[in-house]
C-alpha cells in the first residue's frame, strides 16, 4: 500500500471514531445543493399544488440550510392558524417532512400504484414541534438498469411525477443518465468517427443500460437522431427538477468502453477484446477496452466529462462501472489500480473536485476472481474519500462486512430488491430492518448513507415505503406494527381485516430469510418452458391464501380507493402464480411417471381455464396492461365468483 494511501486511511479511520456511528468524509464536504433557499422552498410548493390542489394552501413551506447538522437532513414542522408550517435544511427534507405528516396525522400515502388522499378538514393539530431527521448524508436511488427496465419510455409527465416521489421520500443523491448518448455522439465525431461507426456502437433504446456499462453494442438499434434530442431535451429539464428540490445528480463518466470505429482512427492503441456477455455472441457482445495506461484513455474521457459538464453542469459526483459481469483482462493488482486510477484522472483531469460513484456489484457477480487483494487494488487506486461505493445488494449480499468497510473507502448500504424489472410478491423485510443500522454500527463503519438499487420499479410499493422511512429512523421498526399502519394509510380504512392481511405477507412472502436467494420469481409464468425449472418458493402459501380472503372480503366497500384496487389485482394475482406453479408440477411430475390422463387433466385446467383468468384479471386494472388501449372489465363480479368458489 503506497504511504499517501496508508495516511488517508489513518485519517478516514480516525474520523470515523472521534465522529461517532456514521463516517465523515471531508473530501465529501463540497457535495451539496447547489439551488438557493427560495428555489428549493418553491420546488416544494409546487410538488404540493401538484399532489393536493387547493388544499396546498393550507402548508407553509420554506427552506432554511443553516438546521442542517454536518450535512444530515432536518425539518422541523409545527401547527399555525390551522395551517402546517413545515421548515428544513433542503426542499428534500421538507418534502420528507410533510409526508411524514400525511402518514402519520392525515392517514395518506402515495405511490407508484396510486395514492390515498382523503385530507382530513381540517388538517389535524400538532400539538408542539415535529422533527424529523435523517442520520444519512446521503439516500441514494436508481440502478443504471432501472433505465431499460423502467423509465426508456417515459415522457417529462411521469418523470415529474418519479421527482416528486423522490422528494417525498427523502431521496437526496439520484442517478440521472438520461440523454448521455447524444454528448458521446459529439465526441466521437469530433475524434473522427462516422455516423456508421456511431451507429454501430449504440444499442437500442431499450437496451442502453448495458450498453453504458460496457456489455453490449448495436443490439436494438440504431438510435434515430429525433431519440437523441428528445432524451437532451428531458435530461434538461430532469436535472433542473432534481436541482431545484436539492437534490444532487449523479452524472455519467468514461470507464474505458470504446467502440470498434476507435481501432480505425488509432490503430496502435493499446486495446483488449473482451469475452461474451449473457449468452450474446460477439455481434453484440465482446466490448473493446482501452488500456488504462494508453495516452488516448485520458483524452476520451476528459473530452467525454467536458462535454457532460458543458451541457449540463456538475454536482461533482460522476458513475461509471468498469468491467461490469465482464472479467477483467489481468488479475494483476497493479492492473486494477490502474484501471480505477485512470477513471479517476479523466474525471479530475475536468473537474478536480470530483468523486467517482461506483456500483460495487461487479464483487459479487464474479466473485471467484474478485478476491480481496483484486478489490482492494481497484478501490485503492482512487484517493481514500474521492469514491463512494454502493453496495448493491447489502440486504442478502453485503460486502462492506467482508472487505474492512471497502477497505477505507466510503460507501452506501443499499437494498436492490428487484431483479430484472420482476413482478411478483418479495421481500426481505427482517433484512432491510436491521441492516443498515448494523453497516453503520460496524467497526470503523465507513457507510455515508443508504440507497434503493432496483432494476426495475412499479412494484411492490411497501418494500420501498419501509426503505425510504427507515433512512430517517434511528432504530428498526416494530414490523408488525408499521405494516398495520400502512394498510390504514394505503386504503384510508381501520379494518382491522386489512391490517390482518398486511401482517400475514410481511411474515410470509414479504419475509425472505433463506440465504443468498437471488431472482426471486421463479414462476413458470415468466420462464421458458422446461421440465428441469427450480420452481419453489420461500413462504407457505397458505399464508398467502388467508392474506388473499381477508383482502377479497373488504372489497365491496373499498372498491373506489385506486390503491385498494391495485392491491386486490395484485394479490390475486400471486395467488394465480402460485398455483400456475402447482400445475407445473403436477405436469412436470405426470411426464415423468408418463401418465397421459394426468398430465392432459393438470394442463388443460392450466391453459384452459387457469391463464385465462389471469389474463381478465390483469385487464381489469390499468396498471397492469402494456398499453391505455385494452379493455377493463370491471373487476368486482369476477372477485366475487372466485370468492364463492373457495368458500
Amino acid at each position: 500500500m503506497p504511504p499517501s494511501v496508508a495516511f488517508s486511511l489513518v485519517l478516514s479511520v480516525g474520523f470515523c471514531l472521534l465522529l461517532g456511528a456514521q463516517c465523515r468524509f471531508r473530501t465529501l464536504d463540497h457535495i451539496r445543493a447547489k439551488a438557493s433557499d427560495e428555489v428549493q422552498g418553491a420546488a416544494v410548493a409546487g410538488l404540493l399544488r401538484r399532489l393536493l390542489g387547493q388544499r396546498s394552501a393550507e402548508f407553509v413551506v420554506s427552506v432554511n440550510r443553516s438546521l442542517s447538522n454536518r450535512g444530515l437532513d432536518v425539518c422541523e414542522l409545527r401547527s399555525s392558524k390551522s395551517k402546517i408550517v413545515a421548515v428544513g435544511s433542503s426542499g428534500v427534507a421538507v418534502a420528507s417532512g410533510i409526508y411524514n405528516y400525511l402518514k402519520y396525522f392525515c392517514n395518506c400515502h402515495i405511490s407508484w400504484s396510486g395514492d390515498q388522499l382523503d385530507l382530513p378538514r381540517p388538517l389535524p393539530n400538532l400539538s408542539g414541534v415535529l422533527r424529523i431527521s435523517s442520520p444519512h448524508r446521503f439516500r441514494y436511488y436508481q440502478n443504471v438498469c432501472t433505465f431499460s427496465y423502467s423509465s426508456v419510455w417515459w415522457s417529462w409527465s411521469r418523470w415529474e411525477r418519479e421527482i416528486d416521489w423522490m422528494a417525498l421520500n427523502g431521496i437526496n443523491l439520484p442517478l440521472a443518465f438520461t440523454g448521455q448518448e447524444i454528448l458521446w455522439q459529439e465526441v466521437y465525431r469530433a475524434l473522427g468517427l462516422n455516423q456508421s461507426e456511431i451507429e454501430e456502437f449504440f444499442s437500442g433504446p431499450a437496451f442502453l443500460a448495458w450498453n453504458r456499462m460496457g456489455n453490449m453494442f448495436k443490439f436494438g438499434g440504431p438510435l434515430p437522431q429525433s431519440w437523441h434530442v428528445n432524451q437532451l431535451r428531458l435530461q434538461f429539464q430532469i436535472l433542473e427538477r432534481m436541482r431545484s428540490f436539492g437534490m444532487i445528480p449523479v452524472l455519467p463518466a468514461f470507464s474505458g468502453n470504446i467502440p470498434k470505429g476507435i481501432l480505425r482512427l488509432y490503430p496502435k492503441a493499446n486495446v483488449t477484446m473482451l469475452g461474451p456477455w449473457a449468452h450474446f455472441n460477439c455481434s453484440f457482445s465482446c466490448s473493446y477496452i482501452l488500456d488504462p495506461e494508453d495516452p488516448l484513455f485520458l483524452q476520451i474521457g476528459s473530452l467525454y466529462l467536458s462535454e457532460v459538464v458543458k451541457q449540463f453542469g456538475t454536482d461533482h459526483i460522476y458513475n461509471t462501472d468498469t468491467f461490469n459481469e465482464m472479467t477483467p483482462p489481468s488479475s494483476d493488482p497493479t492492473y486494477l489500480s490502474a484501471v480505477s486510477r485512470s477513471v479517476f484522472a479523466s474525471m479530475t483531469a475536468v473537474d478536480p473536485q470530483a468523486i467517482w460513484l461506483m456500483q460495487g456489484w461487479l464483487f459479487f457477480n464474479d466473485a471467484s476472481f474478485w478476491k480481496p487483494a483484486q478489490i482492494k487494488a481497484l478501490l485503492q487506486g482512487v484517493p481514500l474519500g474521492r469514491m463512494i461505493v454502493l453496495d448493491l445488494f447489502a440486504e442478502t449480499e453485503p460486502f462492506f462486512s467482508s472487505t474492512e468497510s471497502f477497505y477505507g473507502q466510503p460507501f452506501i448500504w443499499c437494498m436492490l430488491h428487484n431483479f430484472g424489472g420482476n413482478t411478483g410478491f418479495f421481500g426481505t423485510v427482517e433484512s432491510i430492518n436491521s441492516g443498515p443500522f448494523e453497516a453503520l454500527n460496524f467497526p470503523n463503519s465507513t457507510m455515508v448513507g443508504v440507497g434503493m438499487t432496483p432494476e426495475g420499479i412499479e412494484q411492490n410499493p411497501v418494500i420501498y415505503e419501509l426503505m425510504s422511512e427507515l433512512a430517517w429512523r434511528k432504530e428498526p421498526v416494530n414490523l408488525s406494527k408499521w405494516v398495520s399502519l400502512y394498510a390504514v394509510r394505503r386504503y384510508g380504512s381501520t379494518q382491522e381485516t386489512l391490517a390482518a392481511a398486511w401482517r400475514l405477507l410481511f411474515a410470509s412472502v414479504y419475509n425472505c430469510t433463506v440465504p443468498h436467494y437471488v431472482n426471486h420469481n421463479h414462476s413458470p409464468l415468466v420462464r421458458r418452458p422446461s421440465f428441469h425449472m427450480n420452481a419453489g418458493i420461500w413462504y407457505d402459501p397458505a399464508d398467502l391464501y388467508k392474506a388473499w380472503k381477508l383482502i377479497v372480503e373488504a372489497a365491496p366497500s373499498l372498491m373506489s380507493k385506486e390503491t385498494f384496487r391495485y392491491d386486490l389485482v395484485d394479490v390475486t394475482r400471486q395467488v394465480l402464480q402460485v398455483l400456475t406453479t402447482s400445475f407445473y408440477q403436477d405436469i412436470a411430475d405426470a411426464f415423468q411417471r408418463k401418465n397421459m390422463l394426468e398430465l392432459l387433466t393438470a394442463g388443460g385446467v392450466l391453459v384452459y381455464d387457469l391463464l385465462p383468468e389471469l389474463n381478465r384479471l390483469l385487464s381489469s386494472d390499468r396498471n397492469f396492461l402494456w398499453g391505455l388501449g385494452w379493455s377493463r372489465p370491471d373487476p368486482l363480479p369476477w372477485m366475487k365468483k372466485r370468492r364463492s368458489s373457495t368458500t
